[in-house]
């Protein structure tokens, strides 16, 4: 489907563990990801993090690409989401790693090449917009079924959400599954059964 390959900037020092938890609205990564924090803040120094971030940058996106009654234009938003991956990453991102701690991000570059390809832009692009940022040592993929986050999303959806793109959406994050970039774990289960298999699936990936 693709043969991008994103994260080709220079890799960058640090001595913690970057982790980030990808999927599609309402797939409940983002409690997942929270969940996950918790649990590894208990033995190990660990934060939770999301984009877009709180940042200047992250705080327009919420505004005006999100949320806005009028979608601005695709590459305006790969390009936002992009400048506010490096402001993240260097704001929050790397001095966290630094301190040797671990880094649970809500989102990260995945999700600009699944919503970004998905309405159209080259992944090949959306990569070069993103060759800057820093590569995660592990991406998760929550993957749920699109009945159920569509269910989830109605009360609920950006102007970014239809079943057509959350289709196109979920196939781009399962190519990336398929090349072995990703991590794909079943999010069709109890909110404790995922929490539990996303937890022994990175205590497992911390191990090795």
């Amino acid at each position: 489907m693709c043969n991008a390959k994103p994260f080709q900037g220079e890799k960058m020092s640090k001595k913690g563990i970057f982790i980030c938890i990808e999927g599609l609205d309402g797939c409940g990564k983002t409690t997942q990801a929270k969940l996950l924090a918790k649990k590894l803040d208990k033995s190990q120094k660990a934060l939770y993090t999301a984009e877009p971030s709180r940042g200047k940058i992250g705080n327009f996106i919420r505004k005006h690409c999100l949320y806005g009654k009028k979608r601005l234009s695709t590459v305006v938003e790969a390009l936002l989401f992009a400048a506010d991956r490096v402001e993240h990453m260097e704001n929050e991102l790397l001095p966290a790693l630094r301190e040797g701690r671990i880094v649970i991000s809500d989102r990260y570059v995945y999700s600009s090449l699944a919503y970004q390809g998905a309405a159209g832009l080259s992944l090949e692009w959306i990569e070069k917009a993103n060759e800057h940022a820093l590569k995660p040592d592990l991406s998760i993929f929550i993957d749920v079924e699109l009945k159920t986050v569509w269910k989830r999303l109605k009360s609920k959806k950006s102007v970014m959400e239809n079943m057509k793109t959350l289709k196109k959406v979920r196939d781009i994050y399962l190519n990336f599954v398929a090349k072995g970039e990703v991590v794909r774990l079943d999010g069709n289960r109890a909110k404790d059964e995922v929490a539990e298999a996303l937890y022994a699936l990175v205590l497992k990936f911390l191990e090795t």
